[in-house]
């Protein structure tokens, strides 16, 4: 339900220990998220054996509910008080599953839940939990849910059952065609969807008649709902004779047991409820199905314990509800306890007459998603998850009807010597013999052997009937000492000795008789379910581990997280840490691969300081401690810096804040990989050298701003490489002039004189710095060192060489006969998001260029700033200096591999739309100043982690700087509007709270008059641009921010296309 106080655990009796592995599997699901945290979480065993039946079974899990929410509650005594606002969810096991150890409800299964926060294997218990949570249950009122665990149950989406004034008991049916229901109990209903017969076994004409307009009836069968006010009645029970019989506080009173099964859940008490509603003078208990022998003592108390319910549910409505399609599939096993004579077979059955076509198909593409990597697929193949151990040693052929389970990886090389055919099943159980626990193996299928009769087993092996059945021994399966354990002179028996020589392989007859043998009903009575789940654990574990180094390794877009969770969770982060260490150190040949396994030993470490522990994941990365293995990194040995980080690490995993703190340097550390994989670009630049300008000549170069129309944040390193990355955005003058600008010349003194200045006129602000020794240029790669972008020009242009042991003036000497002054300039306000800094990047190479005598072309301008980012360590992406540099509208790209290159495509505009374009742009100043130093890490880092929203929204931004583009080639406004609005969305997934309140206000006000609008650059403040409905709009917007309360400090701005890019002026 949507608030559940309890979930109440049903299991056959003498079964105590694996009811503790029940609640130990629950516990493990409520840590991983998958129970709501304070669910009250119980295993109830049938109080005595044989089981009373569901019914029954019901009714003493019930009391033991009660029970402990009273306790809880504070009460001494059992009160129906604790039931007035409890949600109960009551499951049945059922009994021993041959096909798997731990039974129906912790049967893996070959599906995903993408939605997991915290990983793990999917069991027929966490489908049914995940139906009955979000689809059955929610809006019920207080009251009990009571479902079996032998189904795997989905319904449509569109599936809701109305609550409202309700009070009785529902079932939910499910729908099923009439030949399977001629063997079951089908419901008769009425409009209003309470129920008017229940027939079992009838006739085929009279089930037609409770046939849905699609031709399926309504099974009896499904979840069961009984509501408050039945709850209370039936809570007597526990303390009346003799359904006293049925609870453990009545067998520890000394009430005779009510035993046979006798009460069943559907036709014991549905029944009586569905009369009760109709009659009110007799119990017809002749129409009870399963009832005891009426000449029986045990057939008396029957009797009279349906007598007494008769009277207890007296007046209880029976409502159905019942969903329009579902896939309903009961896990059978009944069959295989039939003499062989009757060559009856085992099936799945299913009350969904057969899987759509489109179901099948699914199912198989994710059963090869889950096993392509181990086995060599044959047609129709059926296999399951706990084949990844067996065959991490090799490809082994899975048949079409095969299933292979439970196999340890010693198995596989016997296992590739047999010749397997269709319709086989080998498992392997994990029981126990006394104090020693041990692994044997079996193949089953149906009332046959290996698909052969019975005689031919015989014939080819000589196996004697005597030899499996014993005298007076029942010939099934079931009983048959087919499969050996142990050997008295050589301990636990494997595959290898016993089942290999039944499946044709090497043995004899001789050997098989001596070794101590079970048949199937006795390995399941032994079975360790304990150490099952445990081995199961960790090969789940394994195949984790496994699934990260292939999605690391082939670059896929799959979440990491999920994994990560769950090893920490599990005490597997070591194993985990070493996994993603030794994929780091061997991607020397792909960098980006390298930083990201370091981001994910990032993401590890933060998991395990825990959720909002140990500080804010950005932060300060310099700590010494981790510089000896910063500098291998730099020096480019990526297993010694692997291992160094992985030493260091080691000193920091006592606290969340260390660990927090761990996390950060490893993230720096895979800033390192990724500055190095974005440099390969260097190979794209291209410099020439020309005639060297005169002494004192300087050289002026001028650059606009630029617009980012739509794809922003693909361009930024590694998604432009791991995803590729496209972007349309345009150049534009601010209030008429391109606002950003570079000059230099070469001076006599062997000297760097470097001035920037920022602001328009009187309110401009310049800082000088001089570097006259090589030492003044170390904190060229720190971008918030005084002239650092400057510096980095410097080096990352060749003007000079750092580290050298040539002296800084001995270098300019040499090289260029005298020292160089630069200076730059913007009219721009810090953090406008207008590309400000990677524009005047470009502007400062290519002066700098100019007056060394270099030639270039925009292609390795643009390369060259993407270089120099790298080593200034400010990282970001490759369309800013795109916009700056290349006039007019453009579209660039990058594909998704490195060395990453940038193509721009200029696109043909008409000169009509290019002025209406320009009639159209508005910006507008916000007032507020971006701080963004933390929005490019986080973006990166939720990249590296893989976060679904944010690699779907990758995806969407390319795909909308794509109609972008064929928007302004079309000419039209309206759509180019519209790519806005969806570009300023996409923005806000890749960085939240890059909307500040009063951006809203502002946006929310502008609305009516815009076709669309953004911030520029990656938001949180700057320039805001919107394309207006109307021309030449700029008192009207004006106006209605001065109207709007709040805002203060805008400025509204005319745009100008600039068709120019960069220009280069007259040398002075």
């Amino acid at each position: 339900s949507e608030s559940p106080l309890g979930a109440f655990w049903q299991t056959p009796s003498g079964l105590s220990y694996k009811g503790c592995v029940c609640v130990s599997e629950l516990e493990v699901r409520q840590q991983r998220g998958g129970l709501l945290q304070g669910t009250l979480l119980l295993t109830v065993s049938d109080p005595q054996e044989p089981g009373l039946g569901s019914g029954g079974a019901t009714l003493n899990a019930l009391l033991v509910a009660a029970e402990h929410l009273s306790a809880r509650a504070g009460y001494t005594v059992v009160t129906a008080d604790v039931l007035d606002d409890a949600h109960i969810l009551i499951l049945h096991t059922g009994r021993d599953f041959p096909w798997d150890s731990c039974g129906r409800a912790f049967c893996w299964l070959p599906v995903e839940k993408p939605a997991q926060t915290v990983q793990g294997p999917v069991c027929c218990l966490d489908m049914l939990l995940d139906c009955l949570s979000n689809q059955v249950c929610p809006g019920s009122p207080p009251g009990v849910w009571v479902c079996s665990t032998d189904m795997i149950l989905t319904m449509p989406t569109t599936f809701k059952m109305s609550w409202e004034g309700f009070s009785g008991v529902r079932v939910l049916a499910l729908p099923g065609d009439v030949s399977y229901a001629a063997n079951h109990g089908v419901y008769f209903a009425d409009e209003q969807g309470r129920v008017r017969d229940i027939i079992y076994k009838g006739s085929e004409e009279r089930i037609r008649r409770a046939a849905q307009p699609d031709g399926m009836v309504p099974l009896v069968s499904g979840p069961v709902f009984f509501c408050r006010r039945v709850l209370e009645r039936l809570l007597k029970a526990h303390v009346t004779p003799p359904l006293d019989g049925c609870t453990y506080m009545g067998m520890d009173s000394g009430a005779p047991p009510i035993q046979v099964c006798s009460l069943h859940l559907y036709f014991s008490f549905l029944i009586l409820i569905f009369f009760t509603s109709l009659c009110a003078c007799h119990s017809p208990f002749y129409l009870l199905a399963g009832c005891s022998s009426p000449i029986s003592q045990q057939g008396a108390v029957v009797r009279s314990a349906r007598a007494l319910l008769w009277r207890i549910l007296r007046g209880t409505t029976l409502h159905m509800g019942m969903s329009l399609s579902m896939w309903y599939i009961i896990l059978c096993t009944c069959q295989m306890c039939h003499p062989i004579t009757r060559g009856r077979q085992c099936c799945v059955r299913s009350s969904y007459p057969a899987l759509p076509p489109s179901g099948l198909e699914e199912l198989k593409r994710r059963l090869k998603c889950v096993l392509k990597t181990f086995i060599s697929l044959c047609p129709r193949m059926l296999g399951c998850c706990m084949t990844f151990d067996l065959f991490s040693q090799g490809p082994v052929d899975v048949h079409s009807g095969c299933l292979l389970s439970g196999l340890e990886v010693t198995s596989s090389s016997h296992i590739q010597q047999l010749a397997l055919t269709n319709d086989h099943i080998i498992q392997g159980h994990h029981i126990q013999l006394g104090e020693m626990k041990i692994t044997v193996s079996c193949d089953d299928d149906g009332a046959t052997f290996l698909n052969h009769r019975w005689s031919d087993l015989y014939s080819r092996t000589g196996i004697q009937p005597e030899d499996l059945w014993g005298s007076g021994r029942s010939q099934s399966l079931m009983e048959a000492r087919l499969f050996p354990v142990f050997q008295p002179r050589g301990g636990a028996v494997g595959l290898e000795v016993g089942v290999c020589w039944l499946l044709g392989g090497p043995g004899a007859l001789e050997q098989w008789r001596a070794v101590w043998r079970l048949s199937l009903r006795e390995v399941l009575s032994l079975t360790d379910q304990e150490g099952e789940l445990r081995w199961r654990e960790a090969l789940f574990f394994q195949v984790g581990r496994r699934r990260v180094m292939d999605n690391l390794k082939s670059q896929s877009d799959r979440g990491l997280l999920p994994s990560f969770r769950a090893a920490v969770l599990g005490g597997q982060h070591e194993e985990l840490l070493c996994t993603l260490d030794s994929i780091a150190a061997g991607s020397g040949e792909n960098l980006g691969v390298a930083a990201r396994c370091l981001a994910c030993i990032a993401d590890v470490l933060a998991c395990l300081a825990g959720e909002g522990r140990g500080g804010l994941r950005s932060g300060p990365a310099a700590n010494p401690a981790w510089s000896h293995a910063f500098s291998i990194l730099e020096q480019g040995d990526l297993l010694g810096g692997v291992q160094a980080l992985a030493t260091e690490r080691a000193k920091w995993l006592s606290r969340p804040d260390l660990l927090v703190r761990a996390a950060r340097h490893y993230e720096a550390a895979g800033q390192v990989l990724l500055r190095q994989a974005v440099m390969l670009s260097q190979r794209f630049i291209y410099i020439g050298q020309g005639e060297v300008p005169p002494l004192g000549e300087w050289q002026d170069v001028e650059c606009p701003a630029r617009l980012d129309l739509s794809g922003g944040w693909s361009d930024t390193p590694p998604i432009a490489f791991e995803h590729g990355g496209a972007v349309v955005n345009v150049a534009v003058k601010v209030d008429g002039r391109r606002p950003i600008g570079a000059r230099a010349r070469r001076i006599k003194e062997p000297r760097l004189l470097l001035v920037s200045s920022s602001g328009v006129q009187d309110d401009a602000i310049a800082m000088e710095t001089v570097c006259e020794r090589l030492e003044d240029l170390k904190d060229h790669c720190v971008p918030y060192a005084p002239a650092a972008l400057l510096k980095a020009v410097c080096v990352c242009s060749g003007l000079v060489t750092y580290p050298s042991r040539q002296s800084l003036d001995e270098q300019l000497l040499q090289r260029w006969g005298g020292g160089v002054e630069i200076h730059t300039w913007s009219l721009l306000p810090h953090g406008s998001g207008l590309g400000t800094s990677s524009i005047l990047a470009g502007a400062v190479l290519a002066a700098v260029y100019r007056c060394t005598g270099r030639t270039y072309d925009t292609d390795s301008l643009i390369h060259a700033v993407l270089h120099l980012e790298q080593m200034l360590t400010t990282g970001g992406g490759w369309q800013d200096q795109v916009g700056g540099l290349v006039g007019g509208v453009k579209v660039a790209r990058s594909k998704a591999c490195l060395p990453l290159r940038v193509e721009v495509e200029r696109l043909p505009l008409s000169d009509d739309f290019l002025l209406s374009l320009q009639q159209h742009l508005l910006l507008v100043y916000t007032g507020k100043t971006r701080l963004a130093r933390n929005l490019l890490q986080d973006t990166v880092r939720r990249w590296y982690s893989r976060v679904p929203s944010i690699v779907e929204n990758a995806g969407q931004l390319v795909d909308n700087a794509e109609e972008c583009a064929r928007a302004c080639t079309e000419g039209s406004l309206p759509r180019l509007g519209a790519c806005l609005e969806r570009y300023w969305g996409q923005k806000k997934v890749m960085a939240p709270g890059c909307e500040p309140a009063a951006v809203r206000t502002m946006m929310d006000a502008l609305r009516p008059l815009a076709l669309g609008q953004t911030l520029a650059g990656a938001g949180g403040g700057g320039f805001l641009y919107l394309l207006t409905r109307q021309p030449q709009q700029g008192e009207a917007v004006r106006q209605v921010l001065n109207n709007t309360q709040g805002l203060r400090d805008f400025s509204v701005h005319p745009v100008e296309l600039d068709m120019d890019g960069i220009s280069l002026l007259k040398s002075s």
